[in-house]
């Protein structure tokens, strides 16, 4: 079978009462027929017949043994550091996604846990970075938001020689349209929020273990820490993916269209996409992804923020907000929304300027779209002339 009808198919019919829908199991515990014996659900923390589906699911989705449900997609990435040791080093893509840096820098650092940033589009840095106390890899592949690519294949053998954790956040690709477990990856992560659940709706997060011994711990961990989705989040999230791969082909289609007309503005500096041919790592991209995303990111020639802010806030069907992966396009300027916790000097290492802007490229028509971000791009234009005089 085609993966959407196996995917469709991976949504159980309830065994109870034949529902179609996966009942939203609302309680917080279950009557058990002795001390000890139950139907494999005892508290809600630790199980959930809802939650459960959406792990299982998530598991098939990636390929791996085990899926886990989080609050958020942060909480997912905390459950992942809570494998490691005081003493351990984590080697992470630079342009790392501002929350994941955050967590890193200002949470685990303290308790003895160092990070070590690496320009992780050449294998061969990631390589040269593990040291004897590195236990983790940490790959973003594509990055938020520049769009840099990763040599997943690579990357795993080198971790694999290593005995080095790897995981891979696959938010930005989806599961849809990347599986890095099947490229070496010991653990995936998303933010479920995104593209997974698709329209906007909620904050859910999702890590899924390669095999059994990973997933037992981050089992340990969901349960030790108590960070999950509730059974209300995790039906929407199983509404999300069983259209998951008809609306990753239309937002990768029109991504494609939006990013091929940025490369004809005046004002662009850089389109970022792993779709265009120009893109550094475009055939490790087309090598490793079913299909390019959904996001576009570009910068302009004059690195003003004031220009940048005058488009994102003139935009009429791109939404001025934070998050990415919903039906609706957005758009956002990272050095003011989703990056500013990270220094500017970091910032502009990776290649976010304060010109730079995402945009998140829903399912709406691709033309109207691109007309939409024309009339933006011509009255910021016309707001830079009056500004200077000109």
């Amino acid at each position: 079978m085609k993966e959407q009808t196996q995917l469709l198919n991976y949504i159980p019919v309830d065994e109870l009462t034949g529902s179609i829908s996966v009942p939203i199991y609302q309680t917080s515990t279950f009557v058990q027929e002795a001390p000890g014996v139950h139907k494999g659900f005892d508290y809600a923390r630790s199980n959930n017949p809802t939650r459960k589906v959406l792990e299982d699911l998530s598991a098939r989705l990636e390929n791996g043994t085990h899926g886990f449900a989080f609050s958020s997609g942060l909480a997912a990435i905390d459950a992942v550091v809570k494998l490691l040791s005081a003493g351990d080093e984590i080697i992470a893509v630079d342009d790392i996604y501002g929350g994941a840096f955050r967590l890193f820098t200002h949470v685990y650092e303290k308790f003895g846990i160092s990070v070590k940033y690496v320009d992780a589009t050449d294998a061969q840095n990631v390589a040269h970075a593990i040291s004897d106390k590195t236990a983790l890899i940490w790959i973003e592949s594509p990055t938020n938001p520049t769009l840099k690519i990763s040599d997943l294949r690579a990357i795993g053998k080198i971790a694999k020689a290593n005995n080095v954790l790897f995981c891979v956040d696959n938010t930005f690709a989806s599961s849809i349209a990347q599986k890095p477990i099947d490229f070496g990856a010991d653990l995936v992560v998303h933010s479920a929020t995104k593209y997974i659940s698709g329209h906007s709706d909620l904050i859910a997060g999702l890590v899924i273990a390669a095999n059994e011994a990973l997933g037992a711990k981050i089992k340990f961990i969901q349960n030790a820490s108590g960070a999950i989705l509730g059974p209300f989040d995790s039906w929407l999230v199983i509404r999300g993916i069983e259209t998951l791969s008809l609306r990753i082909r239309q937002h990768a289609e029109n991504a494609q269209k939006i990013a091929e007309y940025l490369q004809t503005e005046e004002l662009i500096g850089n389109v970022y996409y792993p779709g265009l041919p120009t893109h550094h790592n475009h055939a490790i991209a087309k090598s490793q992804q079913k299909y390019f995303g959904g996001v576009v990111a570009f910068d302009l020639k004059l690195d003003d923020k004031a220009l940048a802010a005058a488009i994102v806030s003139n935009t009429k069907l791109f939404k001025l907000a934070e998050s990415l992966g919903g039906v609706k396009s957005l758009c956002c300027l990272p050095c003011e929304m989703t990056h500013k916790s990270i220094p500017r000097e970091k910032r502009y290492t990776s290649g976010v300027t304060d010109s730079l802007i995402r945009l998140s490229v829903g399912l709406e028509d691709a033309d109207d779209l691109i007309d939409d971000l024309r009339e933006a791009f011509a009255v910021a234009k016309e707001s830079a002339l009056i500004t200077t005089g000109a």
